[in-house]
């Protein structure tokens, strides 16, 4: 069976060994009350999220606002006169578990609805990294996370790229993604020898620059039969069949 890893911290920083990637990576520290501080005042917005975890469970939008603070977990967002609050409130949401802290990005939308994509990277049976899929994922109204399995719709890449950019423009932005796809699977791969597929969440933020949010080292290979060409699944599946995932 592939290699599987957990933590997104341990992923992170397989992924900043890579020299092209680096600059692609927001900036990620360890959670704790003095580094948040110093990342909001730094970036005004960040996301606070578990070390492990899948879905988007327990993803927090944490942002300064003039002098109010708010966060979001969910659909409500909170919002606190002093950041003290704000601090002692998300200590309760932590109770110290492991969490992280990332630069935030503010995502394209479709339709009033932040969306980012999928990139699907697999070892391909010549034992070459290969991006065998590129599906968008749209937020559900009022969310900050724009997984499938908390609500969000998938919608082909190109149909939401395009909302934004001329064909040509399009077109490279896809097949930059896919080169993003391969490099983070040669990086994941070159420190943990076991990882055969990653899935690859990467925003475009209001400039259109790509940056990688996360890597899943056991990515759902079914949200790929929503496409209309049914040879993207099939091919994902044949390459998963090979390296032995059911």
């Amino acid at each position: 069976m592939p290699q599987h890893i957990g933590s997104k911290w341990r992923k992170t920083a397989a992924l900043m060994r890579s020299k092209p990637l680096r600059r692609l990576i927001p900036e990620t520290v360890r959670y704790d009350r003095a580094r948040l501080i110093k990342m909001l005042n730094r970036y005004a917005m960040v996301y606070v999220k578990p070390e492990t975890g899948t879905h988007g469970k327990g993803v927090m939008r944490v942002a300064q606002d003039g002098r109010n603070y708010r966060y979001q977990l969910g659909k409500q967002p909170r919002v606190f006169r002093s950041y003290g609050d704000l601090a002692n409130d998300l200590a309760k949401r932590v109770k110290g578990r492991r969490y992280l802290i990332q630069r935030g990005i503010h995502l394209l939308k479709h339709n009033g609805r932040a969306f980012d994509l999928r990139v699907m990277a697999q070892l391909n049976p010549s034992k070459k990294w290969e991006t065998t899929g590129i599906i968008g994922r749209v937020a559900a109204p009022r969310k900050i996370v724009t997984n499938y399995h908390d609500g969000g719709t998938l919608v082909q890449a190109r149909r939401l790229l395009s909302g934004h950019m001329g064909k040509s423009a399009t077109s490279s932005t896809i097949r930059r993604l896919e080169g993003v796809g391969v490099l983070a699977g040669q990086a994941m791969r070159n420190r943990y020898s076991g990882i055969t597929e990653i899935g690859v969440d990467i925003g475009l933020d209001r400039s259109l620059t790509p940056w990688i949010i996360e890597v899943n080292t056991s990515p759902d290979p079914y949200i790929f039969r929503k496409l209309p060409d049914p040879s993207v699944f099939r091919k994902i599946r044949r390459y998963q069949q090979a390296y032995g995932r059911k």
